[in-house]
């Protein structure tokens, strides 16, 4: 299992097929029926199997992050179905036609990747590409993607299938993005009538919709989650940065309080930390690396003389007597972030210091 796609044959066209596809593809792991081997498997890097398709299957399914049979669209059902948990985590299935005339999406067309797989194989293969998700064929918003290719994470799913229903069904659709990257929006031609871009969620209060997508890092108020969030959702854009300093041996457990208890304090989700920065120093400090890990955080390093290029509010002689900077934090979220303020200034609290800044986007332009 060694590249991201597995390619599965089972008829000597299908074989044909599979192998071009191993020559258009870098990313495919190619399996077909031992009857059909041609001697140079070996040095292809192409796994025969004996027996029938059935058995092999599941380990396929479970193995890479999509499936591509070569067979009918009804074959793949059954031999899927008992397998199926989850759209969040089930892997793109795509089949191809025994005469490779159509790629079809089969599962996971969004957030597994299956309708853009789709389009990658038809095109390798001179094919036609079938997509029945109502959104690509509407050329209209995916909620369950909106973002996704920035690193934006989706606090409340639960929310996702009615109102995708909403939008492929052209109701009154509100956009309130206070941050994040601004050009999410795929297509060429404009956005769709029944959908509105606004930038403020004071504005959007006297907007009237049949749903809502928000996209911000602020902790939301019970007023207005009462009145977006009843049918919206909820997108956190990776636009915190978290400038930090600690001493040395302090624990990830100390790091993580204050980073919590610093950004509740300015109401702002952890979701949307997009990384840490500190001095490069600290890039073995295993507090911080493990605060990173469990989070899943770059961390973000600078050496002293850059640390010192930036003016900070909260210069420190004893910081600048031990690691050659008047300050880690402050200069660390600034340069990372390339804020030109802080949400936070250097905030201490026992071994710990921290500041906040955010990524500036540029709001409105085409949208």
């Amino acid at each position: 299992m060694t590249k991201l796609y597995a390619v599965v044959a089972i008829t000597k066209h299908g074989t044909a097929i599979a192998r071009q596809l191993q020559e258009k593809m870098a990313d495919v792991d190619v399996y077909y029926p031992e009857k059909f081997a041609r001697g140079d498997e070996s040095s292809r890097d192409i796994k025969v199997f004996s027996g029938s398709v059935v058995q092999h299957v599941p380990t396929l399914f479970a193995s890479y992050s999509g499936l591509i049979g070569i067979f009918s669209l009804g074959a793949m059902v059954r031999l899927i179905a008992p397998l199926l948990r989850d759209k969040k985590t089930d892997p793109a299935v795509v089949v191809i036609d025994d005469r490779a005339e159509h790629v079809i999406s089969v599962l996971s067309g969004h957030l597994g990747g299956a309708n853009d797989l789709t389009h990658r194989v038809a095109h390798a293969l001179g094919a036609r590409p079938v997509i029945t998700t109502a959104s690509d064929v509407g050329q209209t918003v995916a909620v369950d993607l909106l973002g996704r290719a920035y690193g934006w994470s989706i606090e409340n799913f639960e929310n996702v299938t009615p109102v995708s229903a909403a939008v492929v069904n052209e109701e009154r659709i509100l956009i309130v993005q206070e941050a994040g990257e601004t050009d999410w929006w795929p297509y060429s031609q404009p956005l769709p009538g029944y959908i509105s871009v606004l930038h403020s969620i004071e504005d959007a209060k006297q907007q009237p919709f049949d749903a809502a997508l928000l996209i911000t890092p602020r902790l939301l108020s019970a007023e207005e989650a009462q009145t977006f969030l009843q049918r919206g959702v909820l997108y956190r854009p990776k636009v915190v940065v978290l400038g930090v300093g600690c001493n040395r041996g302090t624990e990830a457990a100390e790091i993580e309080q204050v980073i919590a208890e610093t950004l509740q304090k300015v109401g702002l989700s952890i979701l949307s930390v997009r990384n840490l920065a500190t001095i490069d120093r600290k890039a073995d400090e295993p507090g911080l690396l493990e605060v990173c890990q469990r989070n899943n955080w770059p961390l973000v390093t600078y050496t002293a003389e850059e640390l010192n290029q930036v003016p900070i509010p909260n210069p420190s002689e004893t910081v600048f007597k031990y690691v050659g900077t008047y300050g880690v934090c402050e200069p660390a979220a600034r340069l990372s972030s390339g804020a030109e303020d802080w949400i936070v200034e250097k905030v201490r609290s026992g071994n710990v210091t921290v500041s906040v800044c955010l990524v500036p986007h540029q709001k409105g332009g085409s949208l």
